[in-house]
């Protein structure tokens, strides 16, 4: 079990925040994708087409990493590293239709891509750098 998500981190994941996901490709070299982010309140939530780059490295590799940088303050933002702990298709059409509301202000205009998954990333480790603060660490379990 991972570390939990402080209120400000969870406020920028609920803001129009961009993402950088770390995955590791199968022959270990990075592979980052800029993605939409959210959380249920435990988890850090991505959704993403089935079969995509991303998609394939986790379920190989479930280690990943990230930053989230917050929209109005883009020096304020969350370092995390951590393992998607499920992909799931329940309800990501649903997500993907409220993440369009944030991001685009209207419907997700890319279903033709394919179907959607819900990455669940549980975070392991977690650093917030807010503007006018001072580093936070969280520190999860020390075997990562």
């Amino acid at each position: 079990m991972g570390v939990p998500l402080s209120e400000a981190f969870q406020q920028i994941l609920k803001d129009r925040s961009y993402g950088h996901l770390a995955t590791i490709m199968p022959d270990g070299s990075p592979q980052v994708t800029l993605v939409w982010v959210d959380t249920d309140g435990r988890h850090v939530l991505v959704n993403t087409v089935d079969g995509n780059q991303k998609v394939n490295n986790v379920r190989g590799d479930n280690r990943v990493a990230m930053t989230v940088s917050s929209p109005t303050h883009p020096a304020s933002h969350v370092q995390l590293r951590g393992r998607v702990v499920e992909i799931t298709s329940e309800g990501a059409m649903r997500h993907v239709e409220a993440l369009s509301q944030i991001y685009y202000g209207g419907p997700y205009p890319l279903h033709h891509l394919g179907p959607r998954v819900i990455l669940k990333i549980d975070p392991i480790r977690v650093r917030e750098l807010m503007v006018d603060d001072a580093p936070h660490v969280s520190r999860g379990p020390t075997s990562e």
